[in-house]
């Protein structure tokens, strides 16, 4: 399962940075040249939508990076990418790879059998 974490939170994390790369450019791109009437508009909260197209790829590289090691915090770190994406892109055909590749590494990892240590998690 660790390693299946690992394989989807990368591919998932490269998928999120595209995503990433378009919501940040649309953003930067209204308000370089401005809102076009009935075409293009700034979407609500812009500074979300440059926030998590940084923060939440980040996050599904570092989880799936962590998972064979880190299972326990690579879950986490998915989920919370998981967790932006969808509040800030919301679900549709351009997320959905994304989300649902993060989502189901950060269920795997976190649902691998031993865990990471003797000792407890926190």
């Amino acid at each position: 399962m660790r390693n299946a974490a690992l394989t989807l939170g990368i591919i998932g994390g490269i998928l999120g940075m595209i995503v990433g790369f378009f919501g940040y450019g649309y953003v930067a791109f209204i308000d370089y040249f401005g809102e076009v009437p009935d075409v293009a508009r700034q979407v609500e909260n812009p500074d979300l939508i440059r926030a998590v197209s940084i923060v939440s790829p980040v996050l599904a590289l570092a989880g799936g990076a962590m998972a064979r090691a880190r299972a326990l915090w690579a879950g986490i770190l998915l989920l919370i990418s998981t967790a932006g994406m969808y509040y800030a892109f919301g679900f549709g055909v351009f997320t959905m790879f994304p989300l649902a590749l993060t989502g189901l590494a950060g269920i795997l990892a976190l649902a691998a059998g031993r865990p990471d240590e003797e000792v407890s998690h926190f």
